[in-house]
């Protein structure tokens, strides 16, 4: 074996090493006790909990790895939104450990991104323990999501994903009417709007949500585990908001193909779905329901 091998396998089984004997990182963040913790399959990929809730999952040596069942449907969104490759301006409301900004990144390369997070104590974590890679163009902006929203140029972006948290809990004033007619305002005409929204049954919550994209966007599917649809279990679902036709068909082939399969909703099963509900507005508005005790054990 020639010396300059040897000196790579060492390096290389200490590189080993480090990873294996990862450490949880904790640190106190605005919204409670952040832990970055590593995934024992994956080297160099990391958890990200608030409060011992699941937020994020990322993987720095694969970013097109998208670890939870929601980040995959809206990762399929991602893929659906246009052309493969073709760079796209998306904002993000909510960053956690920006899985969805690196997933953007490594799939449609030049895509000008926007995240707003308030917690900036959080951003730091992520920023120092899992940096992004030099030549992403992905612009992090602290403070609230609909102010930062409102500050955006009117038709600026293709698609705006809302995933929002405080508490385990999306906040009363990202549920709204007016709310979506902000996120309207900044997307282009053939812009999309996505969001995970988390409940149980009897799902009022994301019932009154797709009433509530309904009063703003003519086409909407909800993308979700038959599960969760049934009320069998709290869990999250992607609603998906459009002026235009949305590639339902599509949607549903790559959804039921996950390893965890989904169904897709949308046109008159969507409209039974959500059964008259009635849409959200600022001065009813409402945070989206706590999980039951037990949910992330």
């Amino acid at each position: 074996m020639a010396r300059g091998t040897r000196g790579r396998d060492k390096r290389r089984d200490k590189q080993r090493g480090r990873e294996r004997d990862r450490d949880v990182v904790v640190a106190q963040v605005g919204g409670g006790t952040a832990s970055l913790v590593p995934d024992p399959d994956r080297p160099q990929a990391w958890a990200l909990l608030l409060d011992e809730a699941p937020q994020s999952h990322v993987d720095l040596a694969d970013p097109t790895h998208l670890g939870f069942e929601y980040q995959r449907r809206l990762g399929h969104v991602v893929d659906l939104l246009a052309p493969p490759g073709r760079p796209v301006q998306v904002v993000h409301l909510g960053g956690g450990a920006l899985t969805l900004a690196r997933y953007v990144a490594a799939t449609r390369p030049r895509s000008t991104q926007q995240v707003i997070e308030v917690d900036e104590a959080l951003i730091r974590l992520v920023r120092e323990h899992l940096p992004l890679e030099r030549g992403w163009r992905i612009r992090v902006r602290g403070g609230d999501a609909r102010e930062g929203l409102e500050r955006l140029p009117e038709g600026w972006a293709d698609l705006v994903i809302a995933d929002v948290f405080s508490g385990a809990r999306t906040p009363a004033h990202l549920t709204s009417v007016e709310f979506l007619h902000a996120v309207r305002r900044v997307l282009r005409p053939a812009g999309w709007y996505a969001a995970n929204i988390a409940d149980g049954a009897p799902l009022h919550h994301l019932r009154a949500q797709i009433a509530t994209a309904g009063v703003v966007f003519p086409e909407r599917c909800v993308l979700a585990d038959p599960a969760v649809l049934r009320g069998r279990r709290f869990g999250n679902s992607v609603l998906l908001a459009a002026e235009g036709a949305l590639p339902v068909v599509e949607l549903t082939r790559r959804t039921a193909g996950d390893s965890h399969p989904g169904r897709v909703e949308a046109g008159p099963s969507l409209e039974a779905f959500t059964g008259g509900a009635t849409p959200v507005t600022d001065a009813t508005a409402r945070a989206s329901p706590a999980p039951p005790e037990g949910t992330f054990d």
